[in-house]
């Protein structure tokens, strides 16, 4: 079901295992000043939470944020055949069956000045098949002053299962919102990396929605800043 953050922006969880652990996954919902939603990061949702998302306006975008949070887009076109999927650059190569509307990118002003983004360059993972790009946007909904990740941090807290707790320890975010080690071996580009965090933080950002996490709603600037600057190993 959804819940409400602040003004016109609403989450959904659900569950997710990876490599074996609980991370949950989150989507969110945007309301725009015309009544349209934009969707970041969809998830599978059952009939209360289409129910909800009804009551609130017309879906008209569904984002793809990274090459990794696609898994449910074909799933939420189809209960809102209206919207128009939006996707990263590299995802049609990654998954071509998938069908997507428009490539995002730097310039489209489709969000009514209601929702910023940027690319965050530079910033890739390990998988167990090697490193790999991210190639993932960031969102500012500046009327909640809330950042939106998905995958560039994450924050696990105790109300989380006790191997997610130890792995978050083990990889260095415990309770803290970060990358992870495995981001932090695998990003080699540290200095687009640390581009892209300098312009998120010119954004006045108070929250921060992670994809897999807990929601930071105190201090957040302070803790995305020094999380990235054991990341990056150096001040900002």
């Amino acid at each position: 079901m959804l819940r409400k953050i602040d003004r016109n922006i609403w989450v959904a969880e659900q569950t997710l295992r990876y490599f074996g652990l609980s991370v949950g996954t989150r989507m969110t919902v945007i309301r725009f000043s015309n009544g349209e939603l934009a969707v970041i990061s969809p998830i599978q949702i059952n009939d209360q939470t289409t129910d909800q998302i009804n009551e609130l306006g017309n879906v008209k975008y569904i984002i793809a944020p990274n090459l990794f949070h696609y898994l449910f887009l074909s799933d939420f076109k189809a209960l809102y055949p209206q919207a128009k999927i939006y996707a990263v650059s590299g995802l049609k190569v990654k998954k071509p069956e998938l069908y997507i509307d428009r490539v995002l990118e730097d310039n489209i002003t489709e969000f009514l000045g209601q929702l910023e983004y940027l690319l965050f360059e530079g910033f890739n993972t390990f998988l167990p098949i090697g490193v790999f790009p991210i190639n993932e946007y960031v969102f500012f909904h500046s009327e909640s002053h809330t950042l939106i990740l998905t995958d560039t941090a994450f924050y696990f807290d105790e109300t989380f299962p006790l191997t997610t707790r130890l792995a978050s320890k083990i990889m260095g975010g415990y309770k803290k919102l970060r990358p992870s080690l495995l981001e932090q071996l695998a990003t080699q580009e540290k200095e687009k990396v640390k581009q892209s965090v300098q312009k998120v933080l010119k954004w006045d950002f108070r929250k921060v929605i992670v994809a897999h996490g807990s929601i930071v709603e105190h201090d957040a600037k302070k803790q995305f800043k020094e999380g990235y600057e054991w990341f990056l190993g150096g001040s900002l």
